[in-house]
């Protein structure tokens, strides 16, 4: 599974489309639509064409929060919510071969992702991030250190575990990194500097 993924950023379906094909002329491998304010249509057209050059690409294409969108596209999965529908839904529609991830915030929505079998898991956030709305509390790096060391203490099943929220340098990315977790998931830092994501595969291979 690749180490690094980039959530979309963009207003508008043009700005989604260029930040999402900047990322990927830069190397990103891996693209998770997020495009909280749009309409339906606009959002089937943007997934569609974002599919398309993810595949071109040979880049993973998710969708946030929308499995049906996610089947419709045949994108190659989708990331869900502490508030969406669960991961056997998901799963149930989408079919056993597509990725799925899960949001988690505490040990004990670690627990529960990794007991719905979810293939990977976004706990944050990291810091203050202004990409998303209702932010769950945030857990700095000590947060990251207990839930790592709790991890393997209780000798759960190893789910990759992905930092997000508000991760903005290559400090934070070092300090996270060491904590334990597989990889990060990031958005702000290569929506505005897309170059940054090759420096960013020499750190996490």
């Amino acid at each position: 599974m690749e180490k690094l993924q980039y959530i979309s950023q963009g207003q508008t379906i043009t700005q989604q489309k260029n930040n999402i094909l900047k990322a990927l002329d830069a190397g990103a491998k891996w693209v998770q639509i997020r495009w909280k304010q749009s309409d339906e249509k606009d959002l089937y057209k943007l997934a569609e064409q974002i599919k398309r050059a993810c595949t071109a690409f040979d880049a993973i294409c998710i969708i946030n929060d929308n499995p049906a969108l996610a089947k419709a596209v045949d994108a190659d999965g989708v990331h869900l919510g502490l508030d969406d529908c669960g991961i056997l839904e998901a799963r149930n529609l989408l079919g056993a071969e597509k990725i799925i991830g899960g949001t988690a915030n505490t040990m004990t929505d670690v627990k529960r992702r990794i007991a719905e079998n979810c293939d990977y898991i976004g706990l944050g956030p990291f810091m203050y991030t202004a990409t998303k709305q209702k932010l769950s509390p945030l857990l700095g790096i000590s947060g990251y250190e207990t839930v790592m060391q709790q991890i393997n203490r209780e000798g759960m099943p190893s789910v990759p575990i992905f930092a997000i929220g508000g991760i903005s340098t290559i400090e934070d990315i070092q300090q996270l990194l060491q904590t334990g977790v597989y990889g990060v998931a990031l958005s702000g830092v290569v929506t505005q500097t897309p170059n940054i994501i090759s420096t960013i595969h020499k750190l996490l291979s």
